[in-house]
């Protein structure tokens, strides 16, 4: 049997699917299980893995059939991110490397992190701050860029040099003040 295309009528009103067993529960996205489901996802984007763990499994007997594969596949995701060892770095150097290897990976937010660990425990980081600047420029934050370059070169007046022939500032060498910052002596 073949089914009507909704967009070949258009005129007609659009009713919601019928909440077949699902517990009672609304499949339209809108109910208080789709709520915490929300909730729950927003905690782990953010990296709050215990909370969301905590959010899925409560949620998980309750959850609709529409969202209980991923609800599990969620418990699995933070289960494996709480199991993960932690990270111990002899220096601030091999700390750098790692946060390095993550921006060159892709895993912006993860670097950002590693870089803000960083400057926490060794706050004068030349370094540091040039990584975040690189983070920046590559991730379209062009403020804090620049105030994160100024302070490198501040730190370490050789970072200005490495920057002029930085291909990881592209995106950075239209603006007249990263001119400025690199080539200070130009008008």
């Amino acid at each position: 049997m073949m089914h009507e295309a909704r967009s070949a009528a258009p005129s007609r009103k659009k009713t919601p699917l019928p909440a077949a067993k699902s517990g009672g529960h609304s499949t339209t996205g809108t109910g208080p299980a789709f709520q915490h489901f929300q909730a729950a996802v927003q905690l782990l984007q953010q990296g709050k893995y215990e909370k969301a763990l905590a959010a899925f499994e409560k949620l998980l007997p309750v959850a609709p059939p529409e969202i209980r594969e991923r609800c599990q596949m969620y418990v699995s995701t933070c289960q494996h991110q709480l199991a993960r060892p932690s990270l111990d770095f002899a220096t601030p150097e091999e700390h750098y490397d790692y946060a390095v290897s993550q921006l060159n990976t892709g895993y912006y937010e993860e670097a950002r992190e590693q870089f803000n660990l960083i400057l926490e425990k060794y706050p004068d980081t030349d370094y540091t701050f040039y990584g975040l600047a690189l983070l920046d420029s590559i991730t379209g934050h062009t403020q804090e860029c620049l105030g994160n370059l100024a302070r490198a070169i501040e730190l370490n007046p050789r970072n200005r040099l490495q920057a002029r022939v930085d291909n990881d500032f592209q995106s950075m060498v239209d603006d007249p003040r990263f001119t400025e910052l690199l080539y200070p002596e130009n008008p």
